[in-house]
């Protein structure tokens, strides 16, 4: 049930009369071990307030000492981002009074960000071509996180008390900024979801965050505002928090542009503020009214040192930034044969990278392509997530298909081993061990179940010796059930056949 209670304008007519305007705000934790300023492990998962100390906590007497790897993951960013990397970047404090950041202000960055001025282009679903601007790529620390009790819906609302867990107080960020979107028009949600689904695979191709919406390692930030058709200036922007999926995004996006729409449309303002989105409608709630940057009170933090990025060392790492994911995905397609809208296909689906691995772990490209598009497709649906969130890896899925290919394995029987795998029952070979899978090779014992399938149906026995082969498909079912699938369906034909002559 919709918690939003609000008008909504026809999105066709929204368009008719307005510009959307959007700007992205992407936050990613990145893989570190250690959080930002101290030693602390950045583990997911951990018991409540188990991975904290004196520097994470704000104590008196502790200082902050920057994590050299976030550093070197945040310039890699800004290198494939195409930004500019700044020789010498300062943190500042950002002061807010919230109880998720125990120090009351954040250690982040502000008018000299590390990474600035760069761009991503990115591909819409007909293969048009769109240039996000980005404005900053800047390192901060995450905040603590907040658990409401007592209401019903999880927000502060209607809750009784609120618990504070702080493992995750000073993980490393990078926040990428994006520039104002404007000139989307119809294709606004669009553009947005292609930019953070681009942004998501550039970063994993990076290896410096395992981007998992999901569990929060990687949140979206959607402001939009909608500008009259006349106007000359932009209209006030609300800012949508946390959106966790790439669907969300553009959902959020559709959302407050009809709800935008019916306000002004109605004479009334759009408040600037935060606003919650809600997974279960695509609907989003008013948050808090928004600060400014003036409301933050920046200032430079007197406890850490410029960061100095050498221009050597920013060569050094460009020489270490991979295949971009595009790049790579032309090269591919270019060498599968496949055609544009075969590989939009798979992209859409989040099949391409997994399908590539999948490919070099050994597995034959066409094989690779059938499972992950096909069951593994299905098993990601059935279980209500992403294709790359099946718990099996590419090495797995490659494992499996070369137990098909030498004959050990009958596609259904795979079908088991992977679920099995999905299940979390171990690694295909031990599975195959484990369940007694491999396919029956005993000529006498397929023999044997042959000759009784065939007693049991002298019928169907009568019309494969009258030569309607076709017939021998019963038997053939008959034997593989016997076998609990475990024969080679194609073996089992020859013997019948045989039998029958």
């Amino acid at each position: 049930m919709s918690v939003a209670t609000d008008d909504l304008m026809d999105f066709d007519d929204v368009l008719e009369r307005f510009d959307p305007v959007m700007g992205m705000e992407v936050h990613v934790e990145l893989g570190t071990e250690t959080k930002m300023f101290c030693g602390c492990p950045t583990t997911f998962g951990g018991d409540p307030n188990t991975q904290v100390c004196p520097a994470c906590l704000g104590l008196p007497g502790s200082l902050p000492v920057a994590n050299a790897k976030a550093v070197e993951s945040a310039v890699r960013i800004g290198l494939a981002l195409n930004c500019s990397i700044r020789e010498s970047s300062v943190f500042a404090r950002k002061n807010y009074f919230y109880p998720d950041q125990p120090k009351n202000y954040q250690i982040s960055q502000y008018d000299e960000p590390t990474c600035y001025e760069g761009h991503l282009d990115v591909a819409l679903d007909d293969g048009t071509q769109w240039r996000v601007e980005i404005e900053r790529a800047h390192i901060e620390e995450d905040t603590g996180k907040s658990l409401h009790v007592g209401g019903s819906t999880g927000r502060i609302h209607g809750a009784s008390h609120s618990l504070l867990d702080y493992n995750r107080a000073g993980v490393p960020l990078v926040e990428i900024v994006s520039k104002p979107i404007v000139g989307a028009g119809e294709r606004a949600p669009e553009v947005a979801r292609a930019y953070v689904t681009a942004l998501r695979d550039l970063l994993r191709s990076l290896d410096v965050s395992d981007v998992r919406m999901d569990q929060g390692s990687m949140r979206c930030d959607v402001n939009l505002s909608l500008m009259a058709k006349d106007a000359t200036e932009f209209g006030t922007r609300t800012e949508t928090k946390n959106v966790n999926s790439l669907k969300s995004v553009a959902a959020a996006v559709t959302y407050e542009m009809r709800r935008q729409g019916a306000v002004l449309a109605a004479g009334g303002e759009v408040i600037q503020e935060t606003r919650h989105f809600h997974e279960s409608d695509g609907t989003t709630s008013a948050g808090r009214r928004k600060e400014t940057a003036e409301d933050y009170r920046y200032f430079p933090e007197p406890d850490m040192p410029p960061v100095i990025c050498e221009p050597d060392w920013v060569e050094e790492l460009r020489g270490t930034l991979p295949e971009l994911p595009w790049v790579r995905r032309a090269r591919i397609q270019a060498e599968w044969g496949v055609s544009d809208e075969v590989m939009r296909d798979l992209v859409n689906v989040g099949a391409v990278d997994l399908i590539i691995a999948t490919a070099e772990a050994g597995a034959k490209p066409e094989a690779a392509r059938s499972w992950w598009v096909s069951f593994l497709a299905q098993q990601a649906n059935s279980r209500a997530v992403e294709l790359a969130e099946l718990d099996i890896t590419p090495a797995q899925v490659a494992e499996v298909i070369g137990l098909v290919d030498e004959g050990k394995l009958t596609n259904k029987l795979a079908q088991q081993v992977v679920v099995a795998v999905l299940d979390g029952e171990g690694e295909p070979a031990q599975i195959v061990a484990d369940r007694g899978l491999e396919v029956v090779r005993d000529d006498s014992a397929l023999q044997k179940a042959v000759d009784e399938a065939l007693a049991a149906n002298p019928d169907i026995a009568d019309k494969i010796r009258s030569g309607k082969v076709q017939a021998a498909g019963k038997i053939v079912g008959d034997v593989m059930k016997a076998t609990r699938g475990q024969a080679d369906p194609a073996r089992v034909k020859e013997l019948v056949l045989a039998a029958c002559q």
